[in-house]
């Protein structure tokens, strides 16, 4: 049991951030608008449309995980948003609220003892919980990393 605890404990420092690099709050802090929507040369995407494919893969996973129907979405037309900027500061808020909603629901399923972190997810092909945790973290890292890329180069001091 304390084994399972403590893989359970670090998936969540794991998905939560922190421990290589600064929680996503702090990654976050200061976003406007504005910031969100400008391009940089030579970059495929915007803060906004890596914000947004964040929100989407992971509320996509935690669907995933929690849906007996899930549907998988297109790739990556479902993931990838067109608009390059947030119609408004509101909707950036919104995103953000999502993503840090859908992360704590994605906790509370690794820390509930009823799911078994090995069993395979019913409607998968092999999948786990372990596994998709493990999914959300990378996934989010890898962006989150862009992200604090593309906050530099605009010149945020971060």
């Amino acid at each position: 049991m304390k084994q399972e605890k403590q893989l359970r404990d670090h998936l969540e420092k794991l998905m939560r951030m922190g421990q290589a690099y600064r929680p996503m709050d702090e990654l976050l802090q200061g976003l406007n608008l504005t910031e969100a929507g400008r391009q940089v040369e030579e970059l495929p995407y915007t803060i906004w449309q890596l914000l947004e494919h964040l929100r989407f893969a992971q509320q996509d996973i935690l669907d995933f995980c929690r849906n007996p129907d899930y549907q998988e979405p297109d790739w990556p037309d479902d993931y990838w948003p067109a608009d390059v900027t947030p119609a408004d500061q509101q909707t950036l808020d919104q995103t953000l609220q999502a993503i840090n909603r859908d992360l704590e629901a994605m906790v509370q399923l690794v820390q509930d003892t009823e799911n078994d972190l090995f069993e395979p997810i019913p409607h998968g092909n092999g999948q786990t919980l372990l596994r998709e945790a493990m999914l959300v973290a990378e996934h989010n890292a890898y962006h989150f990393g862009q992200i604090v890329v593309l906050r530099r180069l605009l010149g945020a001091d971060l």
